[in-house]
């Protein structure tokens, strides 16, 4: 007994396409978590670059003696990442403050702006700062890259 113009699946093609789906979905999601660490690792590299480079212009105007006399064993490095925020006046007569950074920027593991700070006479391994100064930015993320290395080494 046979019905004219039937139209629809069985459940064996719907069992099938089911099937297909969720292998597809699950190849899916682990190259979803890869490119969203590679874009967390491509930020985290910028914002690092970012501030290396306004600590260098700071350290540069300082060494120029734009900033007039400096802080004793400072090393004419900023005391911290928001002074390269706020900015620093200058020794010229109209006494404009020079700025080096927008804002702090965000660190993409930790989804903040609390980074790792050491200063010139911290160690280069020290997980704590000093606070005479800041010579070097790292992010406080245990996480590690595809080669083993910590962010926190970056």
């Amino acid at each position: 007994m046979k019905r004219k113009n039937q139209r629809g699946l069985t459940l064996v093609e719907l069992v099938v396409t089911f099937t297909i789906m969720l292998i597809l979905s699950v190849m899916a999601i682990p190259l979803a978590r890869v490119k969203i660490r590679t874009q967390r690792e491509v930020d985290l590299k910028y914002a690092l670059r970012e501030m290396y480079t306004a600590i260098d212009k700071y350290k540069d105007a300082c060494d120029q003696g734009i900033f007039g006399a400096i802080k004793q064993g400072s090393f004419c490095y900023p005391e911290s990442l928001e002074i390269l925020v706020e900015g620093v006046k200058t020794q010229s007569a109209d006494g404009k403050k020079m700025k080096f950074l927008r804002s702090v920027p965000r660190d993409p593991f930790t989804n903040g702006t609390d980074w790792g700070l050491r200063s010139m006479q911290d160690d280069s391994k020290a997980e704590t700062w000093g606070k005479e100064n800041v010579f070097d930015v790292y992010s406080k993320t245990r996480d590690r890259d595809r080669d083993g290395r910590p962010y926190s080494e970056w």
